[in-house]
């Protein structure tokens, strides 16, 4: 998710509306021309995809084994590719070279099929980036958990088992989050994305180097070709785990979210629609190749004990201090992906408070704050009191359920039908004029249909994982 940054900042610098739409330096919209190319379009995907969610996906080819879990990988890459296409015509309406532009997934929603669809799809867009806030506290509390733990294995011994409570650094992450949450435009910072891209390779790659290392060590493929075996789960664990790893897997392709605003950045000709087809292809393929890499390797190293996040589970005791480097670039990467990807929620219950009460100053008033050596502050009431709010509900849910491959099961099974297949093939159908029952739209309807029954029985096997750790689980008192 590191590039979703990227998208934004650069979408964000076009985003100035200008009449001159003949000039040389404007585009047909009258914003500033637009300077994106292959390559600074598939720079943004990779780092988009590239995140967190790399990190259960040793666990999820656990589950199913070396021939399903490379499987699934390769076909949810398929699927996510083709899907991608689908969205990348859906940019401008009507002709594909001058239609009208859409900026964001919303917009492309609202000028394809409209009305009532732009509701579900601002709905679960919204509940969707809420459940990343909770994912991401969850996912970097337990890496500065790990941190603390590795040290103290390292200075007691391996065999101690260094027992600590998550709270404490759910607390911490959550007043950073209060504070960074009020200072305006956050998301917007150029430098933002330039350290969550550097972050997100940091710990991708120490994790798939550490399991090379492993590997090498050992001199053997550990695993096996049907997944985690009957005695170490019993046959309906392993039918919900199963399930549940194709939502982890899911959970770390999902960024369709922000493709339209990453083709917002691409200039032409070629139209925009050609350029990211092949920067979906580059981006899809070489993402693919390196969750293959992560998960298979990751796989190879532990065997049916892999654990549920590859760089805290403590498959690895050593290089320790390897290992600190890589779970505090997890905290810094999260800590700014938590404000960009709440920053369109805060805006949007903002703008809709500013317009249901116009007259209230609780609302509307900003009281101005000096600050020596700095402009003055803006403080606005309203986005003290509701930002504030927000970040505490999502820290004591993750508190709640502090259960990082069960969150990000349900995440990615909860996102992957309706934005990354059923949106945009409604939107290819609307706007090709496909018509009913032909060929194509039956292929189309497959797609979405066999895709929906992924998303159910993920979102099933995540469900099902949460309840069964709950029974083992006392809610503000559990140590690891």
């Amino acid at each position: 998710m590191a590039g979703v940054t990227a998208a934004k900042n650069q979408h964000q610098v076009f985003d100035v509306s200008l009449p001159q739409s003949g000039s040389k330096c404007f585009d047909d919209d009258g914003r500033l021309k637009r300077t994106g190319t292959l390559w600074t379009a598939s720079a943004h995907i990779i780092t988009a995809v590239i995140g967190s969610g790399v990190l259960s996906l040793a666990w999820a080819t656990a589950q199913l084994g070396w021939i399903a879990g490379p499987s699934v990988m390769f076909l949810f890459s398929f699927v996510t590719y083709y899907t991608s296409t689908l969205l990348a015509a859906c940019y401008r309406s009507g002709d594909p070279v001058t239609g009208k532009r859409n900026y964001t997934y919303v917009d492309a929603v609202r000028s394809n099929l409209g009305g009532f669809q732009v509701k579900i799809c601002g709905l679960v867009q919204y509940l969707n980036l809420f459940g990343v806030a909770i994912g991401y506290t969850i996912a970097s509390s337990i890496s500065m958990m790990a941190i603390e733990r590795s040290n103290c294995f390292h200075s007691k011994g391996d065999k101690n088992p260094c027992h600590m409570n998550s709270n404490p650094y759910m607390i911490a992450f959550g007043i950073v989050e209060i504070v960074l949450s009020q200072i305006p435009d956050f998301d917007q910072l150029w430098w933002l994305s330039i350290v969550a891209a550097v972050m997100s390779f940091t710990y991708s790659t120490i994790g798939l180097g550490l399991g090379i290392a492993k590997v090498a060590e050992t001199g053997k493929f550990r695993g096996s070709l049907t997944g985690i075996s009957i005695g170490t789960v019993t046959e309906t664990q392993k039918i919900w785990r199963s399930f549940q790893a194709l939502g982890d897997i899911a959970f770390a392709y999902s960024y369709s979210i922000i493709l339209i605003e990453i083709q917002d950045t691409v200039k032409s000709p070629p139209s925009e629609s050609k350029t990211m087809k092949k920067a979906s292809l580059i981006s899809v393929g070489v993402t693919t190749l390196f969750y293959m890499l992560c998960g298979c390797f990751g796989y190879a190293s532990f065997g049916d004990l892999s654990p549920g996040n590859l760089l805290t589970g403590f498959g690895f005791y050593n290089p320790y201090w390897l290992l600190d480097i890589a779970n505090a670039a997890i905290v810094i990467h999260l800590v700014g992906a938590y404000q960009v990807f709440c920053q369109p929620l805060f805006a949007f219950i903002e703008k809709q408070a500013h317009q249901r009460f116009p007259d209230s100053e609780f609302i509307t008033k900003d009281i101005k704050v000096p600050i020596p050596g700095f402009k003055c502050y803006n403080l606005n009431l309203f986005r003290l009191v509701w930002r504030t709010i927000f970040v505490i509900l999502t820290t004591v849910i993750s508190m709640l359920l502090p259960f990082f491959n069960d969150v990000v099961g349900l995440l990615g099974a909860l996102g992957f039908w309706p934005l990354t297949v059923y949106f945009p093939v409604e939107m290819y159908i609307a706007q090709k004029k496909i018509p009913k029952w032909s060929t194509k739209w039956l292929c189309l309807q497959i797609l979405s249909v066999a895709c929906l029954i992924i998303t159910i029985a993920a979102a099933a096997g995540s469900i099902a994982g949460v309840v069964t750790d709950l029974k083992s689980y006392k809610p503000f008192s559990t140590s690891y």
